[in-house]
Order: C-alpha cells, then sequence, then structure tokens
C-alpha cells in the first residue's frame, strides 16, 4: 500500500514564531500561508507542516497522489482504497472518507499511543 508523500504536522502557538525558528533551522516555506495559520516548509527531503489552531496534537500525514513537492503523481493509491484495506485491517477511524466519492478526501486514525495519522488526498 503506497501511502503517498510524508510529513510531521505540528500543532503551533504562535505561526509566526514558529515559521521563524524553523527557518533558522535551515527550512524554506513551500506551500500554505502563515496569513490563514498554517504553512508547509521544507529542508530538503523533510518536510514539516505548522498549523495554529487547526489540529490539538501533533501528528503524521501522508499525501496519497503527491511527491514530495507536492506535484501530483500519475498513479497512486486512492486514499478510499487505503481507507477500506485498513478497515478490513480491522483500523477503526477517528474521522472517515466518503468512499463513494471521488478527488481529495482524508481520513485519520490513532495509532495504539493516541497518535494521529492523516492520510489526506488533495488530488
Amino acid at each position: 500500500m503506497e501511502l503517498g508523500a510524508f510529513s510531521v504536522s505540528l500543532t503551533v502557538k504562535d505561526i509566526k514564531a514558529s515559521v521563524a525558528f524553523y527557518e533558522k533551522l535551515g527550512f524554506a516555506p513551500h506551500v500554505g500561508d502563515a496569513g490563514q495559520n498554517w504553512l508547509v516548509m521544507k529542508n530538503g527531503n523533510a518536510v514539516i507542516g505548522l498549523f495554529q489552531g487547526m489540529f490539538e496534537k501533533n501528528a503524521i500525514t501522508f499525501n496519497p497522489g503527491w511527491d514530495h513537492e507536492a506535484q501530483a503523481l500519475p498513479h497512486f493509491t486512492d486514499v478510499r482504497d487505503i481507507q477500506r484495506t485498513l478497515r478490513e485491517a480491522g483500523i477503526e477511524f477517528e474521522v472517515a472518507a466518503d468512499e463513494s466519492g471521488t478527488g481529495p478526501a482524508s481520513f485519520i486514525v490513532l495509532d495504539p499511543d493516541g497518535n494521529p495519522v492523516i492520510v489526506d488526498q488533495h488530488v
């Protein structure tokens, strides 16, 4: 099962302070808008998303259909197919994608320690 591009989604208290901090670590803005309280930053292949007021906890995120440059892939496993496979494996969902749809969709599962795993398809 191909989950797509990987990133860490961080819940931040002050996005401006967080952007300034991660820039000092060599990260640069990639996609998003800090003015809307979210920004994805990159340092080489390392990708972090900064989200103010959007999530309760830090999470790991996978983006089916995207490469690490947020470019659409010609072939990928659709988020609904991933969800069906996980459901068949007995995984419970905090948020489930509408399996009757197509295109962008997402779901959230929790790992055994309660850490959110977000699978978020944008294509």
